[in-house]
């Protein structure tokens, strides 16, 4: 039997099981995909999804700066 004919180049969801949208953000803190992204992965065509994976490592899902202190207070 040929096996070959079940394999499919499917791109693969870059979830990380870590699913918690940042409310700054509106990123998921574990893949840095938007929540559209996410609900639309299995319909998009394969070369949209390697676009949005090649531009995955240039996003900022969680801010590194912390909030709060000095810096984070407001002058009145």
């Amino acid at each position: 039997m040929d096996r070959d004919v079940w394999k499919r180049e499917e791109v693969d969801s870059p979830c990380t099981q870590v699913c918690v949208v940042h409310p700054a953000t509106q990123l998921c803190a574990g893949c840095a995909r938007s929540m559209d992204e996410i609900s639309r992965w299995s319909q998009m065509s394969a070369t949209e999804r390697r676009e949005i994976t090649a531009d995955l490592p240039n996003r900022t899902a969680v801010p590194k700066k912390r909030r709060g202190g000095r810096g984070g207070r407001s002058l009145r």
